[in-house]
């Protein structure tokens, strides 16, 4: 079922949310779902606040407290456009369970897609990148921080394939759970 063109079940708008360590391709994946599925797509990077920004950019990983008023902001945001029937697709790490928690909306249905892979390629694609505050040195503190995904509600991908693949099965997964039309 469809709602003003966008992916629906049971009347609620559907939220996508690549996860994964920084440099898993989160963003890439985030916009190429929302392009493909006609919905918005945005990233939660663009929800830290300029001195969590400038903390992580200092080579300093983030603390639980420094994380938490941004996912809150993020659910705030789902929440909204969800109230709206909105349907849309985000890049967060999802690195801690609590975090992933917070934004399982009840105004949406939720599905997760776990980006993994290992960490050689992921830091060669961190290296790869330019003009990203975060700093390729933290990647092991990610993996750190990781809390690898068990929820019914997550679909793992292996990053180690081009973004069409990638994309194509994760629509795949998504209709197979009947969150796509």
């Amino acid at each position: 079922m469809t709602v003003d063109n966008k992916p629906t079940i049971n009347t609620k708008p559907l939220v996508v949310i690549a996860m994964g360590v920084s440099g898993s391709g989160k963003t890439t994946l985030a916009h190429s779902l929302g392009k493909r599925l006609g919905i918005e797509s945005f990233d939660a990077d663009d929800f830290h606040s300029e001195q969590n920004k400038a903390h992580m950019a200092n080579g300093r990983p983030l603390t639980d407290a420094m994380r938490l008023p941004w996912v809150q902001s993020i659910r705030t945001h789902l929440q909204t456009l969800s109230k709206q029937g909105k349907s849309c697709s985000l890049a967060f790490s999802g690195l801690r369970l609590e975090h992933r928690d917070i934004l399982r909306i009840p105004e949406a249905n939720i599905c997760f897609l776990y980006l993994e892979g290992n960490k050689e390629l992921i830091l060669q694609r961190m290296q790869a990148r330019s003009k990203h505050f975060m700093p390729s040195s933290l990647l092991d503190s990610q993996f750190e921080a990781l809390e690898v995904p068990k929820e019914k509600d997550v679909i793992a991908l292996n990053i180690a394939q081009a973004i069409e693949p990638l994309v194509a099965q994760a629509v795949e997964a998504l209709r197979n759970r009947k969150l796509t039309p």
